[in-house]
């Protein structure tokens, strides 16, 4: 049986050799804003992996909407630049579409590095500035609040995701992912938890999809037309009065009507009351859904370790692709290991070639 992770899949007009896609994964390795020697080491290593898509990290489409002062930004000519260094070379031995996702981290912004604990940076100290969302309500009650958005506020930022949209284009990336998940800006829109808007930005659920939506619309229009565009969301809050599945269910399909190529599905992350039971293919259920009832193809993605697991997703339609993250970080040649289990055949570069095991003769295309 030929194992359909290694089928060719079309991701809107974008064609991909299998169905392995390298979920964004931050790095906080930037210098103000801009990707740096690590990200060509980090993208060029994934670039070997055999994967159908690589994602790049959450990137802030302005200072203030990184999540961390060592984050990625693509907003001035000088990150576009820097970002430009790290594709040629990537590009030099790698063939592998490379797609990013633009992000606005909101409320959740200005915080420190998570191996030093990740919390709020408070704005007149070092490395830290004022956070936006839709409305004035901390993440943690100890977090200083954000400034709620007003309309220029909101234009300024529609108008940030317009310029690094055309800058993404400008760089020649493949396909981007607008991050409208796991509790950042676009995500804080769609969420009571976060959103206590009286305007025609809050309220009903037409209302609080209003500013994704533009946002979608806006970055749509300004990306060429023959590369596509999706969503990340988090499904679920995982939390009373906050954001469901149902509604991930009508965001999705608004945003189909729009264009969009599919929906990366995840969860979580807006309250720290949040309560998830983490196990594997707990999200899974959530891309069914979406897939089914919405029409619209999916990436599942969350604790998706196994390759028959991800082999048995998508034989039973509950997604079109499967995401990785640290679990690529952990082995980086995931879908090599994935391919010999499944009986698949993958390509890898020239100068590995000599590496296939005995047992797996045959695992490598040469040509």
């Amino acid at each position: 049986m030929t194992s359909m992770l290694f089928e060719p899949v079309s991701l809107g007009p974008l064609k991909l050799d299998n169905r392995i896609v390298i979920a964004p994964m931050c790095q906080y390795s930037s210098e103000n804003g801009a990707a740096t020697d690590w990200h060509m080491i980090h993208l060029g290593h994934l670039a070997l992996s055999g994967a159908g898509l690589l994602i790049i990290e959450a990137t802030g489409v302005e200072p203030e909407g990184r999540i961390s002062y060592a984050d990625m930004g693509l907003y001035s000519d000088h990150t576009e630049k820097a970002l430009a260094r790290v594709l040629e070379g990537v590009r030099r031995y790698s063939s592998m579409p490379i797609a990013i996702q633009l992000a606005h981290a909101g409320r959740k912004a200005s915080t420190d590095l998570p191996w030093v604990g990740g919390k709020q940076i408070a704005p007149d100290a070092k490395n830290g500035w004022q956070t936006f969302g839709p409305s004035s309500l901390g993440f943690h009650p100890t977090d200083n609040p954000p400034v709620a958005l007003d309309k220029a506020g909101m234009k300024r930022v529609r108008d940030a995701f317009v310029a690094a949209a055309k800058r993404s284009a400008r760089l020649g990336l493949a396909g981007i992912e607008i991050h409208s998940a796991h509790g950042y800006l676009l995500h804080e829109f769609l969420s009571p938890h976060a959103n206590q808007r009286t305007d025609s930005y809050g309220g009903s659920l037409e209302n609080r999809m209003r500013f994704p939506l533009e946002i979608f619309d806006a970055v749509r229009e300004a990306f060429p037309a023959g590369r596509p565009v999706w969503v990340r969301l988090s499904a679920q809050d995982w939390a009373e009065g906050g954001w469901t599945l149902a509604e991930s269910v009508e965001y999705s399909k608004a945003l189909k009507q729009r264009g969009a190529a599919a929906i990366h599905v995840s969860s979580g992350g807006l309250t720290p009351k949040q309560l998830i039971k983490m196990e594997p293919h707990y999200q899974v259920p959530f891309s069914k859904e979406i897939k089914e009832k919405a029409g619209i193809q999916t990436i599942a993605v969350g604790l998706i370790t196994d390759p028959r697991q991800a082999e048995q997703i998508l034989r039973k339609g509950e997604a079109d692709m499967v995401a990785l993250a640290r679990g690529m970080l952990y082995d980086p040649r995931w879908p090599w290991h994935a391919a010999a289990e499944l009986g698949a055949r993958i390509k890898p570069p020239p100068q590995y070639l000599r590496s296939a095991p005995h047992e797996h003769a045959d695992l490598f295309i040469k040509d």
